[in-house]
């Protein structure tokens, strides 16, 4: 008897940028992989907001500097509202103070422009499958360079009150999900199963009411549990 196996659907990503090329190149090389389909795309932070709540994404590539309404208060409204998708941030320079900002308002995570199709597309999926895109480098540096920037509306500092919610060892993971570990990594340094950093990083995150690692990382600097340098 056979067995039928299970269809997969594409990853469906909405593509925003106020440059016409840029979508379209970015377009091409995502509809290229068997894996991942743009559905749709978007000139602003106004467009993007829509076509998210139309078109339903899995991720939203987000230029940050757009007329109308900027990629920051368009990632902060889809994750305000709620959304499933989540936002990879588009960005021409790592080292990018509305990078931080737009991980502050919910993006996990960022790609620079000029990253290669491989690199776009695996971004994709590993935004889609729900981890944040982290090159620890590059973000310690970023989160550590502007961790005590705020701007009007954001999300206030870490309250200590909130970190009196997680035990010593959650409190140690969130540490080293701040210096760029991987939950294997973790798993190795403190010795456990891989499966029971898992459940560590989902309790952090339930108790401190953030999205994902990046916004992990970002509150681990701001409450001043690791220290930029």
């Amino acid at each position: 008897m056979k067995t039928t196996a299970a269809v997969v659907s594409p990853i469906r990503v909405l593509i925003v940028d106020d440059q016409m090329m840029v979508r379209e190149g970015f377009s091409v090389l995502l509809n290229a992989m068997p894996d991942i389909e743009v559905v749709g795309e978007a000139v602003d932070g106004r467009q993007a907001i829509a076509q998210v709540a139309a078109l339903h994404p899995d991720v939203v590539l987000m230029d940050i500097r757009m007329p109308e309404l900027n990629g920051i208060e368009a990632t902060r409204a889809i994750v305000a509202a709620n959304a499933d998708a989540k936002v990879l941030v588009l960005t021409t320079f790592d080292l990018d103070e509305y990078v931080y900002q737009a991980l502050r308002a919910g993006a996990s995570g960022f790609l620079l422009k000029d990253a290669s199709a491989r690199q776009l597309a695996e971004g994709v999926r590993v935004v889609a499958g729900g981890d944040a895109l982290l090159a620890p480098a590059v973000t310690k540096r970023l989160i550590a360079e502007f961790s005590k920037i705020t701007e009007p509306g954001a999300r206030q500092p870490a309250s200590l009150a909130q970190i009196g919610d997680l035990t010593d060892r959650e409190t140690e993971v969130l540490v080293l999900i701040a210096h760029g570990l991987s939950n294997g990594e973790i798993a190795s340094r403190l010795v456990v199963a891989e499966s029971t950093i898992k459940t560590h990083v989902s309790r952090i995150l339930v108790k401190l009411g953030l999205r994902d690692r990046t916004q992990a990382a970002v509150f681990a600097y701001e409450a001043r549990l690791v220290r930029p340098g």
